[in-house]
Order: C-alpha cells, then structure tokens, then sequence
C-alpha cells in the first residue's frame, strides 16, 4: 500500500508533496482508497465534503450501536512529507489486515476513515471535514470559504466525480452516527519518542492553537524616487511584527510563526500597499494564547503607529485545548509486553481534537519520527516502527472490542 501511495503528488524537485483538497493528487489518492476498501468487502459510505468511511464487521457486530472509528486524512500541506496522515490510514486498513488474520470478529462496527482538508492548505480551515461533520462549522460558513485562487469550496467540490461526493449534501452528519470511540493513529511530529527510546506513544491532549490573518495596509509608491521619511511602508510593519512574535513565544515556551504572506502589489522597484501574513500561534494553555496573540497584535500597532500605516487582526481559525479521555489513554498505553507506551501531549492539530471536543472519546497513536521534523520532505518513520504501528493500532481495537 504504502509503494502505491508513495509517487502520488510528489515533487521532482523537492521530493515532498502536494496533495491540497479536491485537486488531481487528492483525488487519486481517495479513488485508491475506494479500491481499497472495496478489495477489502468494507461497506463504503461518504458525505457532501468527500470524507469516507469504509465499515468492517458490521454483519457479526453484538454492539453495533457502539461504532468504533479509526483513519485519519490523505491531504498535505504545501510541499509536505509523505507520512503526515496517509501512514494513519495505511495503518488502519492494515490492522483490519492484522485482525482478519488473526480470525478477530469485532463486537463492534469498525470503521477505517478519511477526513477532508485537514491541513487546511487549500481553504484555509483545518479539518474543515470533521468540523462539518461535528457541526463544529456550519455549510454556510464553509460554503464562503475561497482558495488562493478565488474557488469557491462549492465549485471545487462541483469539479470533482468520486464515489460518495454530493456537493449538495452540505454538512450531514451520518458518517459519524453511532460512532462512540475514535483511534487516529499519526507519525509524530516532533522528537520526544526518539528520546524516549519508545516506537509507539499515545497523546494526552493538544495544545490549543489558531490561524489568525494580520492585514497591514500603507501607501504604495516607487521605490527610488521616494524617500525613506515620507514612506508608510507596510513591510516594515509585518517585519516588526514577525519579529515580536518570535521573541514573545520565546519568552513564554509557547510556538508563534509567520510562514505564509502576501504581498500587494508585490513589484521589485515598489513600496508595497499592503502585506497581509499569517500568523500560527500555539500555546499550552487557552490563556496564553489569548495574551500571545494579543501581545503581538500590540507590538504591530505600536510599530504601525511609527510606519504611517494601519493594521487589522482577523482570527480565521481557533481550536481550544483538548484533552484526550485520559482513562481511554491510560487503557490504551499500559499492560503491553513491551511495557507501557509513554503518554505526551501533542503542539499539533488532528481531526482526533475536533472529535473529542465533539464529545466522542478520543485517542491517538504516534509512531517515531527519527527526524522529528514535520510539514517538510524531511519527515520520516522507519518501516520497522510503521510496522509496530500497525500492531499497536490492531491490538488498540482489538483491545476496544473487548
């Protein structure tokens, strides 16, 4: 499975990957998916957004209200590495693999799932699926949503033929009916399994975190003939800025970055007229990220203040802290034979949060990461700990059926 995956969406260039919703990549990767589940006789059933779920044991099931969900996305960030979500769904088909070899008959119905626009690298908002399908957002707010491009979420979805997407379903919620535990296992993005010594972790919850758009407007003007005093230039307030966010987050052990930005009208030889960026702001707690966010928004207007230029902070998108069923995570992690998993919280944001804020208990599996680096070509697992991912997943809901 996974030498099937491998090719699709990759750069020639930088050897990572790009996968962004409901375009060529994506696609064929969810059409794989439908092969995938078919080959294996699960019932497939999917929404208006394209998320998927593919059902096992449902016939044999003695708690077929107690629905057992496991899976994670297909989709990447922009030149992204290979593992951030397909080695979750790889793994959940191949511990129903595991478990069919092993003659298990779940109790109850086991799901394997794939959740759309997780990263949110082309709209926007992160999980944008399972948000959906929690209720967590609304169709009408996400039928606003636009790409870089100018697409509308309804015309990307209208561009697309699978199995399963109806643009015109907006947000139902089915595939989520009955489902009372969900399993998201995930390479883990960061080092503390490498120094831990441990292939296998499971997260105790998820820092809170947000996207939030700063707008900086000033006058554009030429770039030679212009003096510096009369300028009112807005990169010189989104430099400030990003700086402030840096030393900030340093001084408070919490995560700030500028990685994305815009700028208009974007001429070499022109004072710009407006730099719009993107602030990732992620702290342990929710009011630390308040007073994060805020402290930066106070040194940008302070510094626009000096500039002769405005700014404007929009929160596009704000996830609070989650806190994984910490009874299921200790479940979970203890009496194995190669001694319990360690417990971690976790800086990033998965579907798993957006499930377990709905109120579904909720946990989640890492596997090493010998880099410990993310969101890069150079994210990594080694196959022997993938393999041992894959048996933990399968003895986790193996463990769950019981």
């Amino acid at each position: 499975m996974w030498g099937a995956l491998s090719p699709v969406g990759r750069s020639a260039q930088s050897g990572g990957y790009f996968r962004q919703p409901f375009r060529t990549a994506e696609s064929e990767l969810r059409s794989w998916f439908v092969e995938a589940c078919t080959a294996r006789g699960l019932r497939l059933e999917g929404d208006g957004l394209g998320n998927l779920v593919g059902w096992w044991g449902e016939e044999h099931a003695t708690r077929p209200d107690e629905r057992l969900l496991t899976g994670s996305h297909l989709d990447s960030v922009l030149d992204g590495g290979a593992y951030d979500g397909p080695l979750g769904v790889v793994s959940a088909l191949a511990a129903v693999d595991r478990m069919r070899e092993r003659g298990v008959v779940p109790s109850r119905p086991i799901g394997v799932s794939v959740f759309v626009e997780e990263e949110g690298s082309r709209f926007g908002l992160a999980c944008l699926g399972s948000r959906l399908l929690t209720g967590a957002t609304t169709w009408e707010h996400a039928r606003e949503l636009r790409d870089r491009d100018g697409v509308a979420l309804p015309d990307a979805l209208a561009a697309v033929d699978l199995p399963g997407l109806d643009p015109g379903a907006g947000d139902a919620r089915d595939l989520l009916a009955g489902v009372t535990t969900f399993v998201e296992l995930h390479v883990e993005q960061g080092r503390a399994l490498v120094d831990l010594g441990h292939a296998i972790g499971v997260a105790s919850g998820i820092w809170p975190h947000g996207r939030y758009r700063f707008e900086m407007t000033g006058t554009a003007d030429h770039a030679g003939t212009t003096r510096m005093e009369d300028r009112a230039d807005p990169m010189l307030t989104y430099a400030m800025t990003a700086l402030a966010a840096d030393e900030q987050a340093r001084l408070t052990g919490a995560r700030a970055t500028f990685g994305r930005i815009e700028v208009e009208p974007n001429g070499t030889n022109a004072v710009p007229s407006r730099v719009t960026g993107w602030l990732d702001a992620r702290c342990e707690d929710e009011a630390a990220l308040s007073e994060l966010v805020a402290a930066v928004e106070r040194r940008a207007q302070q510094r626009a203040e000096t500039d002769g230029t405005a700014v404007r902070v929009v929160a596009e998108s704000v996830s609070g802290l989650v806190t994984f069923d910490p009874a299921l995570a200790r479940h979970v992690a203890g009496d194995h034979a190669v001694g319990d998993w360690p417990v971690l919280p976790t800086q990033a944001g998965h579907d798993a949060g957006v499930l377990s804020t709905a109120g579904i208990p909720t946990v989640m599996l890492f596997v090493r990461n010998p880099s410990g680096v993310s969101h890069s070509p150079a994210e990594s697992a080694t196959v022997p700990d993938c393999l041992v991912g894959v048996d933990a997943l399968a003895d986790t809901l193996e463990r769950l059926c019981r």
